[in-house]
């Protein structure tokens, strides 16, 4: 690699265990928030590599359905996740190699960033995320350059991963901030809970039913918030069939011709439509998150998604009746509403009205996330 060659990374899904844990069942492959862990795990991690691949040890053909390679390690007795890792270096070109393991289905959006800056301005050879309490093994940035070292350890009987990694200059690289998107699933409990939103940009929700005034509020907060020069995403779910483009025009045209997805640009706006085939399956936050362009954004608003787990604002107008998602829902920090009507079981009550208190709050809001 030259000093002016551009920095390739292969990712690598390591789907090679038993699942003791989980009865045998193939974790990768078992049903999480309505779809395949494995898919979740490939989702968020194909923006972050140049090429991508899957290390099975069983259910190959299932595997292979993602369209990527399906790499087995050779090795009887599933031998860990070092023995899929070797297997895989062994096939790539690529400087470096992102392994992310099947169990964990939500992954930071920066995992590639902060491990390779951290290899970089360190010096070091390896790249291991924290999540804060406990070190991720199995979320490790590992050059190429290392096979013959992995092979040599594997050959000689050796099979733990840390012992591996520490025969080298290791970096470990702190994810406090982003610790739920460290959540390893390995039992049938866990595949029933809702994780909570892991995004390094403060995401803050608002909560209400419908004709509440959740876009008005929006309308009037978010000139105010770049009044402070706090610039702001918004995510909205919506409860119908809508469509952004219209009949007539050449986009809509492609589209109902077949396209799957179609992206218009301009030099002012650019926007993506893709069509989802199973209309029964309600689109995930996560994931919408992991769509956006954060580098200019301080913060992302999101209106709907009322069931997820991050922190919401109710709102709540004196004609609707008192405040009630709050008892049911802990991640509502304030309520915000039109009339001062709180008592010692509510969160903080926010006057509807009053925008600069609202902005105010938003701040303290943000400053607490970043901190």
């Amino acid at each position: 690699m030259s000093a002016f060659s551009p920095i390739t990374v292969s990712g690598v899904l390591l789907a090679g265990g038993q699942s003791r844990r989980m009865g045998g069942q193939d974790k990768g492959l078992l049903p999480y928030q309505g779809r395949s862990m494995a898919s979740h795990v490939i989702s968020a991690i194909l923006p972050q590599v140049d090429d991508f691949y899957i290390s099975a040890n069983q259910h190959i053909e299932e595997y292979r359905s993602f369209s990527y390679p399906v790499i087995t390690d050779g090795l009887d007795n599933f031998q860990g996740p070092l023995a899929g890792i070797l297997a895989v270096m062994e096939q790539i070109d690529s400087d470096y190699l992102l392994t992310v393991p099947c169990d964990n289905p939500v992954i930071s959006p920066q995992l590639r960033q902060r491990l390779l800056e951290a290899l970089l301005t360190t010096g070091s050879d390896i790249a291991v995320a924290h999540d804060g309490t406990r070190l991720q093994p199995v979320f490790s940035l590992i050059p190429r350059r290392l096979q013959s070292s992995l092979t040599d350890f594997l050959a000689s009987g050796q099979r733990k991963t840390r012992d591996w990694l520490f025969q080298h200059k290791v970096v470990e690289v702190d994810f406090s901030d982003q610790a739920d998107c460290f959540i390893n699933i390995n039992t049938a409990d866990d595949l029933q809970k809702k994780p909570k939103i892991c995004s390094a940009i403060p995401v803050l929700g608002f909560a209400a039913f419908s004709g509440t005034g959740k876009t008005t509020l929006l309308t009037k907060l978010i000139p105010a918030l770049k009044n402070k020069d706090i610039h702001v995403a918004v995510i909205k779910h919506a409860h119908h069939n809508f469509d952004i483009d219209k009949p007539g025009k050449d986009s809509y045209q492609i589209r109902e011709a077949g396209a799957e997805e179609i992206i218009i640009a301009s030099a002012k706006m650019m926007a993506l439509m893709r069509k989802h085939h199973d209309e029964l399956i309600e689109p995930e936050l996560q994931p919408l998150i992991q769509r956006l362009d954060t580098s200019n954004i301080d913060l992302i608003l999101v209106e709907g998604f009322k069931h997820e787990i991050f922190p919401k604002i109710e709102l709540n107008r004196a004609e609707l009746g008192p405040p009630t998602l709050f008892k049911e829902d802990p991640h509502i920090i304030a309520i915000a509403s039109d009339k001062n009507d709180s008592h010692a079981d509510m969160p903080l009550v926010l006057d509807i009205n009053n925008i600069p208190a609202m902005v105010e709050f938003i701040e303290q809001f943000i400053f607490s996330w970043n901190s």
